[in-house]
């Protein structure tokens, strides 16, 4: 079987790009990373993919003299991998129409809240202050607005009286890496797609995301069939 090609975008630590790394190299997703592309040259996330043998690059965007210039280049360079799906894991731009449009469907994001709540950044924060019992990270297919387009899976952890900031997000992040490898083994599987901008797994169209459940399996919400 073709093991479905990659490419992975990244602005910071990439610890959601070691758990790719990780679950490709033991068995647990057919995949392979074709490309890691970063716009901050001293990312992280570039040193890991290095270390993993995994061609990275960084393209800075103070070298261009647009948004518009610089994300040209870039999605030049990812096209040049023959990358299937792109998944922006940590990927801190507002990537541009002209780049998203084209490759709707096949383009991801991992984001630390339970969208459509909490866009943005200090996602962490934000559900603090409104008081919410349950916070979260959702992957969801990108759009060209902030944080938009339709979510495919979510993973929910409590939000605790005495939590900050960091101790939730820490929770939070610690979801995120197998919510992001189980959602990619749906694609790996050809099982998922988005048709008419809408969510389908195995065929079906879905009503709401797939939830990751306590033994980081990828379930359908209560009703949601």
């Amino acid at each position: 079987m073709e093991r479905l090609r990659l490419a992975v975008l990244a602005s910071g630590r990439g610890s959601n790009l070691q758990a790719l790394i990780d679950a490709i190299a033991g068995g647990q997703l057919a995949a392979a990373i074709v490309g890691v592309f970063s716009d901050k040259p001293d990312a992280p996330a570039l040193e890991r993919a290095r270390h993993a043998g995994l061609p990275a690059r960084a393209l800075r965007p103070r070298d261009f003299a647009t948004r518009l210039e610089y994300d040209q280049a870039l999605f030049e360079q990812i096209d040049q991998t023959g990358a299937d799906l792109i998944v922006c894991a940590g990927y801190m731009r507002l990537i541009s129409q002209p780049q998203v449009q084209p490759r709707v469907g096949r383009m991801l994001n991992i984001h630390p809240s339970l969208l459509p709540a909490f866009k943005g950044l200090h996602t962490h924060q934000q559900a603090l202050d409104a008081g919410v019992d349950v916070h979260g990270a959702s992957v969801h297919f990108l759009a060209p607005e902030l944080d938009g387009g339709p979510v495919i899976s979510q993973a929910r952890v409590p939000a605790l009286t005495d939590d900050d900031a960091a101790t939730l997000g820490r929770r939070v992040l610690a979801r995120e890496h197998p919510l992001l490898v189980q959602t990619l083994r749906l694609f790996a599987a050809a099982r998922v797609a988005l048709v008419d901008g809408v969510v389908h797994v195995d065929g079906h169209a879905m009503h709401a995301p797939l939830q990751l459940d306590q033994d980081d399996r990828l379930v359908h919400a209560a009703g949601a069939r």
